[in-house]
């Protein structure tokens, strides 16, 4: 009977830590015959299990069809930015207005797209990815119906720009951590494949948005666009996720706190504020911020460019289609060849960021079309192969716990770019009358971001740095009686010997 009392306090020292100090003071049980117990049945203690609120990795099964939602997302997202240069012209004829202020509908939103990602980052770790996703879906179609009606460019800012652009902040951030959550070994294929929806719907929207603005005129090839926005809601319906939010977690297992020190642990914690003082999450967000300054502009004025050196409306628009085809190609091999483990992931992002530069700055050359086509078959390549190593980076500098929050911080900060890309492209096309200077801008942001990727933290190791520990240091909700048993147990450790339950000491008192 003693014996039997004794395993289930040892079994509640193991799993409480409380009862520890009430056993060691009465003096029945002696402190080496403790680690015995605990040896024999090995649990997680309550730390562990704070640290590690999601199930290990399928890296399989559910999963792909979590790709796949990613891959839909993606095409109706990005791909869909990348193909409205064909409204471009549509806009400037039909309001009269300069490319520079037609330039700011795209740039509106995508600026939103990534300053709302931290809110739908913390919004995903209270809630869950599925509603986050549902509710984005709903809105990114509302914003085109909304559209269709415009009278003016600032009808257009506050639809196409704001209301869709928060649709797809509210989708593209939760969708990413999900698919990432999912694998592990074959994160960078996961990543790549998702990310082919992009290039696909580079290929098929452009001539499909020729066809119905010929057709329907843009009003209603905008209306056309806002349903096949709608199907956002089913692919964050098929997301499923691998446990509770990280903050109902934390919530469920700290102890009972301040309130107002509660609301604020739980901000912090959605939001993960604290990676604003992490050197290499800073760096990186730099670097991302020149990326996406350049990135997206070929996709609003290569269309316009290839029309302006004297190609008709269709064959502008296959020039997006063939670099869309190469995006395909580059997603799936920079995620195949990056998941062999040859190179660092760092260090193919840097060669494939350089080329993207390169051959961007090489478009205003190729005044020939076969010439146009073969530079924009490069820069399709590459700025696909690039596109999914961006992301897969992320979890290399901040470990995988601060994932999803740092995916919304970083498309925050990397908005700025975004925001001002494309009008500074526009402004230079006013100014000299044609979009040569506009390019070599482009290609020139992506050259100084790849520079400065190159400062990061362990850059120039051959081999990569251990990833970051989620649960290092002390979580900003743990009890103080907790932090008393850590210091109590760490000042009386022993050596754990594993010994047969026999030969536990006990005493038949109670």
């Amino acid at each position: 009977m003693g014996g039997v009392c004794f395993i289930q306090k040892a079994e509640e020292i193991n799993r409480e830590g409380k009862s520890y100090l009430d056993s060691h003071s009465d003096g029945t049980h002696s402190l080496q015959s403790i680690p015995c117990a605990i040896m024999e049945k090995p649990q997680k203690t309550q730390e562990e299990q704070q640290s590690s609120p999601q199930m290990a990795a399928p890296d399989g099964g559910w999963g792909w069809v979590v790709v796949g939602s990613l891959f839909v997302s993606s095409a109706l997202v990005f791909g869909l930015i990348r193909s409205l240069g064909v409204f471009f012209v549509e806009f400037v004829q039909y309001f009269g207005e300069s490319a520079q202020a037609v330039s700011w509908i795209t740039s509106i939103g995508l600026a939103m797209q990534q300053l709302m990602s931290p809110v739908s980052a913390a919004a995903s770790n209270v809630y869950g990815a599925r509603p986050v996703v549902m509710m984005g879906g709903f809105l990114s179609g509302l914003g085109f119906i909304l559209a269709s009606q415009a009278t003016s460019l600032l009808h257009l800012y506050l639809t196409m720009g704001l209301i869709s652009g928060l649709g797809w902040a509210l989708i593209f951030t939760p969708t990413v951590a999900s698919v990432m959550q999912y694998f592990t070994l074959r994160r960078s294929l996961a990543m790549g494949l998702g990310f082919t929806g992009v290039g696909l719907a580079s290929f098929a929207f452009s001539p499909l948005f020729q066809y119905l603005v010929e057709a329907y005129a843009w009003r209603g090839a905008l209306l056309v666009l806002g349903g096949l926005s709608f199907n956002m809601i089913a692919c964050g319906a098929l997301i499923r996720p691998l446990g509770k939010p990280k903050v109902v977690v934390k919530a469920e297992n700290s102890t009972k706190l301040n309130k107002c020190s509660s609301l604020f642990s739980r901000i912090c914690e959605g939001f993960e504020l604290a990676l604003l003082s992490h050197r290499g999450f800073l760096t990186y967000s730099v670097a991302i911020t020149l990326f996406n300054a350049g990135y997206f502009i070929p996709y609003v004025h290569l269309v316009a460019h290839s029309r302006h050196i004297g190609f008709n409306e269709y064959q502008a628009a296959f020039v997006i289609s063939v670099t869309g085809v190469a995006d395909i190609v580059g997603r799936v091999a920079s995620g195949w060849f990056s998941d062999l483990g040859r190179m660092r992931m760092q260090h193919m992002l840097v060669v494939w960021t350089g080329l993207l530069g390169l051959s961007l700055m090489l478009i205003p050359v190729a005044v020939v079309y076969s010439g146009l086509l073969v530079v924009s078959v490069v820069y399709g390549f590459c700025a696909g192969a690039m596109t999914p190593l961006a992301f897969a980076v992320v979890p290399e500098i901040v470990g995988m716990e601060r994932m999803l929050g740092a995916l919304g911080l970083l498309q925050l900060i990397e908005s700025i770019g975004g925001l001002l890309g494309a009008p500074l492209s526009g402004w230079l096309k006013d100014y000299t009358g044609m979009y040569t200077l506009s390019f070599i801008a482009a290609g020139s942001f992506l050259v100084l971001g790849m520079l400065v990727t190159m400062t990061l933290p362990y850059f120039w190791s051959c081999t990569a740095p251990p990833p970051p520990s989620p649960s290092m240091k002390k979580s900003q909700d743990e009890s103080i009686e907790d932090g008393l048993l850590k210091q109590t147990l760490s000042s009386n450790s022993v050596p754990e010997i594993l010994c047969p339950l026999d030969d536990i000491p006990y005493s038949d008192k109670e």
